[in-house]
């Protein structure tokens, strides 16, 4: 049995990270998505949020599996006894990133193969950072994420807002 595992912060996950785990887990008798939750950039979901949407896009698919963790994902695969680190290319600049990325996971554990799967075309423009963005600035997210995430990032979006009303009166009365 090989077992993969295929890492992210899936802030938020989108329709190009569900289709590279549904073509992943094809290939591999399981699948683990797994959610960091210790990245050294700043997030808008929490750990928590962000398991919870990515196991609601999963929940028929029989052999993956949502988990999170918070060490190298190298030492997550041998406690999980996953073999393979599948990641997902969408245009020649992530090539460099995933290429560092593996070597620095093979010098770490020569036993864990990485492999890289091509984005589907029609998501090659996606990336949460341009999902967020997006939301942020009030776009329609509808066809880059499943309904429950979009509802999440205009839930987000709206508290966020509101947030930053109230600083932008703070300030005025300072």
């Amino acid at each position: 049995m090989v077992k993969a595992i295929f890492p992210g912060t899936f802030d938020p996950i989108h329709y190009g990270h569900i289709d590279i785990a549904i073509r992943a887990s094809k290939l591999f008798d399981e699948l683990i998505i797994a959610v960091y939750d210790r990245p050294l950039k700043n997030l808008l979901f929490s750990p928590e949020t962000r398991l919870d949407l990515v196991s609601q896009c999963f929940q028929k698919e029989e052999n993956i599996r949502v988990m999170g963790y918070n060490n190298l994902t190298v030492e997550f695969c041998k406690s999980q006894g996953a073999k393979v680190i599948v990641r997902g290319l969408r245009v020649f600049s992530d090539f460099e990133h995933e290429f560092r990325m593996a070597l620095a996971n093979k010098r770490l554990d020569n036993e864990i193969e990485n492999i890289a799967l091509i984005t589907s075309e029609m998501h090659t423009f996606l990336s949460s950072t341009t999902v967020r963005e997006i939301a942020a600035l009030g776009g329609n997210v509808s066809t880059m994420v499943p309904p429950h995430v979009e509802n999440k990032l205009l839930e987000s979006m709206k508290s966020f807002d509101e947030s930053k009303k109230m600083d932008q009166h703070t300030s005025l009365r300072d």
